[in-house]
């Protein structure tokens, strides 16, 4: 046999399959994606609309610096100017108010006025460029050089009122002065020559010298070019609306809302605390998906499926027994113990019988245990006859354990032939109500039960509960050794498969790989109610005797049914559920 499945280590992950996997998973979400489609939608609309009325005028300003020479190739104007303070001041209530005045613009629409107005510095420049929004192409244009000669009025008035107050203080400083030298000048015409007159000649000469100082710095003052700059792109009436169009908006609002889509798909699916893929529970298993079983068109029909109106049904079965059958550590032994994460065994049942119906039919002898001791079913459900004892009910004389052997505890002995049509047959051993089910499931009659599969060309199949709800398949795992985990994907969660494959390893056996299906008819998507079986009176009760096993419905025990004793409140085989300490 060549051994596909190596479960001591986890499937090897390769990047790219992991990407195109999580990106198929996103489309799961596609409601999530298409609500942000639609809010992109209506954002595009909105926009489209809101700015279908609106015009845009530019207009651009370059700004120089007072100058005595402006062909002097060392003066900087980003040094004598502070363009981000220069823009501040445009943007200033000062200049609305003047541009107000020009318009004729109310005090009710003076902050109308203000805010459509924008002024931002193209960089490395010393540009500013007032950009104006109006419901109008010639009221945008209008205002648009309104507010650029509001600015260029202030600005220039700002260097007027600086230059004439320097002047004005340079004069304050030079008049005493040269009233001074006037006053020396007359006293020295009247001096005699000698010592005093030559040290008041001196004293004057200092003086004027002084007074030529002042003069030059205001005639420099006075002879500088004020321009405080040029309008270099008066602003136009536009051709047409500022806005991007109503196609283009949509095409834009639908982009936005894609990629807002995809990402809160991507933030739902980091936080889905359920398999997202077949990928993942492999890796939480460490086992292979060795099938995904296709809905039920039939809306949920017997459990065999072989010849049903869905043949693909049955030829997943065929392939998931395929695929077990070339596993070399089942084929070693033969034995596969079937359960279900928790809740309901309907499925895993099924994938039992119809595992074993596809064993049989490559000619192999094949015996079904329900090991399901709790709500036993399949005796009801399948076509059955009466066959003879299997071979570990006769004693070691040679007679049949009959009378005292059967002491209504499973097993008893009992055994049944499934006919399977055109698959077959293949034993079943039915499950019987037991009144303390962790015994009956470990008691040597169960392990010689199971040890059939050492028989040539024999095959074991046990159908167990679920193994989160119940401890009885974790006292089987050491009997069978393969574990095969039916479980529907979206009603699971990865801490619950790590749990189980924990479990199982820990109780010495080995997960071959599991089986996903669809959600059952009347089960919600998510983490489905957890169900479990109810407890029920033994068989041999005083209410009658024994009954034979009739089907009975998942659902929970209610109070009055639970009897003391019955091996449901078992300590030793009873597990606590993950998550509901």
């Amino acid at each position: 046999m060549i051994e596909t499945n190596r479960p001591a280590a986890a499937p090897a992950d390769d990047e790219p399959d992991l990407l195109r996997d999580q990106f198929r998973q996103l489309l799961r979400y596609r409601r999530l994606i298409g609500a942000g489609i639609g809010i992109g939608l209506l954002g595009g609309v909105y926009l489209g609309i809101s700015t279908a009325d609106t015009y845009v005028a530019t207009a651009d300003v370059v700004l120089r610096a007072p100058t005595d020479d402006p062909f002097n190739p060392s003066l900087a104007p980003d040094k004598a100017i502070n363009i981000g303070s220069e823009r501040q001041v445009a943007l200033s209530s000062s200049i609305a108010n003047e541009a107000a005045k020009k318009l004729g613009v109310s005090a009710s629409g003076f902050a109308a006025l203000r805010s459509g107005l924008q002024v931002t510095n193209p960089p490395q420049t010393m540009v500013l460029r007032f950009t104006y929004t109006a419901s109008s192409p010639k009221e945008a244009a209008k205002r648009a050089n309104a507010m650029t000669e509001a600015y260029l009025l202030k600005r220039q008035e700002s260097l007027d009122a600086t230059r004439d107050k320097m002047v004005k203080g340079y004069k304050e400083q030079r008049d005493p002065i040269a009233k001074q030298l006037d006053e020396l000048s007359k006293e020295i015409a009247r001096m005699p020559a000698g010592a005093g007159r030559d040290a008041a000649s001196s004293a004057k000469t200092d003086l004027q010298s002084e007074v030529g100082g002042y003069n030059t710095k205001i005639t420099k003052l006075e002879a500088l070019d004020m321009t405080p700059g040029r309008v270099t792109s008066p602003a136009t009436a536009p051709p047409g609306a500022d806005g991007p169009g109503i196609l283009m908006s949509l095409a834009l609002g639908a982009a936005v809302g894609l990629a807002l889509g995809l990402l809160a798909a991507w933030v739902r699916l980091v936080f889905d605390p359920a398999p997202r893929s077949e990928g993942d529970v492999a890796r939480a298993l460490r086992a292979p998906v060795l099938g995904y079983l296709p809905r039920d068109r039939t809306g949920g029909g017997p459990l065999l499926a072989a010849g049903e109106a869905d043949p693909r049904l049955a030829e997943e079965y065929r392939s998931v027994a395929f695929r077990l059958a070339y596993d070399s550590r089942f084929a070693d032994r033969r034995r596969l113990l079937v359960v279900a994460p928790r809740g309901s065994s309907e499925t895993a049942a099924a994938v039992a019988v119809n595992l074993a119906a596809s064993f049989a039919e490559t000619g192999k002898d094949v015996l079904l245990i329900e090991a399901d001791l709790r709500t036993p079913v399949l005796a009801s459900q399948l076509p059955t006859d009466a066959g003879s004892r299997p071979r570990w009910s006769q004693t070691p004389g040679g007679q049949k354990g009959g009378g005292r052997h059967s002491d209504s505890e499973w097993p008893d002995g009992r055994q049944l032939v499934v006919d399977a049509g055109e698959s077959g047959s293949f034993d079943l051993i039915p499950g019987e109500r037991a009144r303390n089910v962790p015994r009956a499931l470990t008691s040597p009659r169960a392990t010689q039960l199971i040890s059939e599969a050492d028989s040539p060309n024999a095959t074991v199949v046990v159908l167990a509960p679920p193994v989160l709800s119940y401890a009885d398949a974790l006292a089987l795992v050491d009997r069978v050794d393969g574990v095969l985990v039916v479980c529907n994907p979206r009603g699971v969660h990865r801490t619950d498969l790590i749990r189980i494959r924990e479990l199982i390893s820990g109780a010495g056996g080995t997960v071959l790989g599991a089986v996903l299906h669809a959600p059952l008819p009347g089960e919600k998507r998510g983490r489905g109610k957890d169900k479990t079986p109810a407890a029920a009176p033994a068989a041999g009760s005083p209410a009658g005797g024994p009954k034979p096993p009739q089907p009975i419905p998942y659902e929970v025990a209610e109070p009055e049914q639970h009897i003391p004793g019955d091996g449901t409140d078992t300590v030793a085989l009873r597990t606590v559920r993950m998550g509901r300490r």
